[in-house]
């Protein structure tokens, strides 16, 4: 099975691919960032957004998508913004057939290091071990979409 986690933002949404093979270890495929340049109207930017995303959807072939869930925020304009940038990446999941598993901060720091509030280097380095890496993802976003996938891989392992 293989799973894309996104880390959603408009600026910059993080991805990441994991393959899970029965009795195998779960592997990166692949990992990046979208990025849109910062004074461009946020409609162009949820289409490059949008667009980025069904290439990579294409390239890869994943059957799940599992996305960060909005978290409050201070800034009630840049929530309102990851918001848009949550509902595009899962319309290109969607439209691609692709189950949609949802997870907060909290649970994709618990599942991952057992301590909810891990600060973001616990999170990369358990990225890293957890997929069996040399070195820790880079850049961040693209590290935080492979603990969403890997988030998936875990919880639904448990049920």
């Amino acid at each position: 099975m293989k799973i894309i986690g996104i880390d959603p933002g408009t600026g910059i949404l993080g991805f990441g691919v994991i393959e899970v093979l029965p009795s195998k270890p779960m592997r990166m495929i692949s990992a990046g960032v979208i990025r849109t340049p910062a004074n461009t109207p946020l409609e162009d930017r949820l289409v490059e957004i949008y667009n980025g995303l069904r290439e990579i959807i294409g390239e890869t072939n994943p059957e799940v998508m599992s996305i960060e869930k909005l978290f409050f925020a201070q800034n009630v304009t840049t929530a309102i913004s990851v918001s848009h940038a949550r509902g595009v990446a899962m319309l290109a999941g969607k439209q691609a057939s692709l189950t949609i598993a949802e997870y907060t901060p909290l649970q994709i720091k618990q599942t991952l290091t057992g301590y909810g509030k891990a600060d973001k280097k616990q999170m990369q380095e358990m990225v890293k071990l957890q997929l069996g890496l040399s070195v820790i993802p880079k850049p961040d976003d693209a590290a935080d979409g492979l603990a969403a996938a890997i988030t998936y891989h875990l919880m639904n392992r448990l049920n």
